[in-house]
């Protein structure tokens, strides 16, 4: 009897961990922020005491990985849990492009707001900016931000809202003749332009002003709050507050994302909601002006200093604080957990994700999921364990890379123990042949299952008539306002 009441109990404290109380969720996802731009992995030069103390707080994940070392395909394997070309998405979008996140793809805010969350995205989308892919379209029941990267330009075909505020000396004529300027972007409030070009010194201030908004209204939950951040992607730009602060603008701009982290979690605590609100906190790829030390390469390649992402979770009385879990988990992985914690179905389609929440609340025994972690992006790569794996040569394949300090090796792949060698500076190939050949199937097999199960992107529709989206030829300086 005695027994049987104490696997009543176990069984119910499982059950109550996951969906007795929906968690209301906080997903931050910074722009091109390397591993080694915050203090909780080491950073000296940026001071980011907010990231810090969420470290202090919760867990910190050391080895989180992406699903792409540039902005949209890591933003469809966050918010799908399938890999990038599993669903066919292109690694950057561009204004010009013609396609977009195909709707019958089921996002994290679809799976959410079907289990009854309030959901908003706030800041950066990047996974097409016309119908039928903008994020009212995809789950979210708000949107305000841009539509993509910060040194792009806008598409003359978006809608303008009728009370648009246009600035730099613009007209309402020009933009609608199709003005363009690189750098020159704007900002949505759902389907609409409401600013041309936004002022890009404001955003991170202005997210972070309609992120609280969001939560003090919707603070009875559960709500899900997606906060992608524009910086620390170029042009940088930071307020008048964090000007000069630091002697590098790029520093001054993690500041200030620190900040915007710092005023999100006192806003959730005011509330008397953190208790049940779980935050992440993230990056969509490694550095591409700061740091992503001690790890090897930056955005845009494979090395672990593109896809290795610092990474938090704070969820205080659930997520045991000052934490850390060294297990492989990635940004896939973030779907079909929130989903188990939400009590809400996962798609009909297929993902690649698995729920971490085991590794989330330090479970004893609890280990990765992922036996083999393979990403199809650029030249390749597959984490297992300690073993990091590239099934090309050293020096090939256009990558770019830090500094080792030796010569490239000449075996025809690579192989690091990340465990040991962290930087990746050795590479152990020829010493274990048989750990290749393992990692070089698990690669060959990734291959083959994503190309005989991809799903299309779906065509952006075009108002007719609309002026040409090309990427504008005239340089900014030398364009006419």
């Amino acid at each position: 009897m005695i027994r049987l009441l104490s696997l009543m109990l176990l069984l119910a404290i499982s059950v109550n961990a996951y969906a007795a109380d929906q968690p209301n969720v906080i997903l931050i996802f910074i722009d091109d922020m390397g591993y080694g731009d915050v203090g909780f992995n080491g950073a000296t030069g940026p001071r980011t005491p907010n990231l810090d103390r969420m470290a202090a707080e919760g867990m910190k994940f050391t080895d989180f990985y992406v699903g792409c070392a540039v902005c949209s395909g890591s933003r469809t394997a966050l918010l799908t849990g399938a890999h990038y070309q599993r669903v066919s998405m292109k690694p950057v979008l561009f204004p010009d492009a013609k396609i977009g996140l195909h709707p019958d793809e089921v996002t994290v805010a679809e799976v959410l707001r079907d289990a009854g969350y309030t959901t908003a995205c706030v800041g950066k989308w990047h996974l097409g900016h016309l119908p039928p892919c903008l994020p009212t379209m995809q789950g979210f029941q708000s949107d305000y931000g841009i539509p993509y990267s910060n040194d792009m330009w806008i598409d003359p075909a978006n809608k303008l809202a009728d009370d648009i505020v246009l600035r730099e000396g613009l007209t309402l004529e020009e933009v609608k003749a199709g003005h363009k300027i690189r750098n020159w972007v704007p900002l949505f409030r759902d389907d609409e332009v409401i600013e041309y070009p936004v002022d890009q010194t404001t955003v991170t201030k202005r997210y972070t002003e309609e992120s609280i908004r969001f939560i003090r209204e919707h603070r009875e939950g559960p709500f899900f709050l997606y906060l992608p951040h524009t910086m620390v992607h170029l042009p940088l730009a930071v307020s008048k507050a964090f000007e000069n602060r630091t002697g590098k603008l790029i520093w001054d701009a993690i500041e200030e994302v620190d900040w915007s982290v710092g005023e999100i979690l006192k806003a959730v605590a005011d509330e008397g909601i953190d208790e049940n609100t779980l935050v992440i906190f993230t990056s969509d790829n490694g550095a591409a002006v700061g740091s992503s030390l001690p790890l090897r390469g930056k955005k845009a390649n494979v090395y672990d200093g593109g896809i290795r992402e610092p990474t938090l979770m704070h969820w205080p009385g659930t997520i045991p604080a000052g934490s850390v879990c060294s297990e492989v988990t990635a940004s896939i992985d973030v779907l079909p957990t929130l989903a188990k914690l939400a009590g809400a179905d996962l798609p009909n389609r297929r993902i690649d994700g698995h729920d971490i929440f085991p590794l989330m609340t330090a479970e004893a025994g609890a280990t990765s999921p992922h036996k083999a972690y393979v990403l199809m992006h650029g030249p390749g790569a597959v984490r297992s364990g300690k073993w990091k794996f590239y099934p090309w040569q050293e020096g090939k394949q256009g990558q770019r890379f830090a500094d080792i300090g030796r010569e490239f090796s000449t075996d025809p792949v690579q192989l690091y123990d990340i465990a040991a060698d962290i930087s990746e500076t050795k590479n152990v190939a020829a010493d274990h042949p048989q750990v290749v050949k393992q990692l070089q199937a698990a690669y060959d097999a990734h291959i083959a299952d994503i190309e005989a199960s991809r799903r299309p992107t779906a065509p952006l529709i075009r108002p007719a008539g609309s002026h040409s989206p090309a990427r504008p030829k005239v340089p900014k300086k030398n364009a006419k306002k």
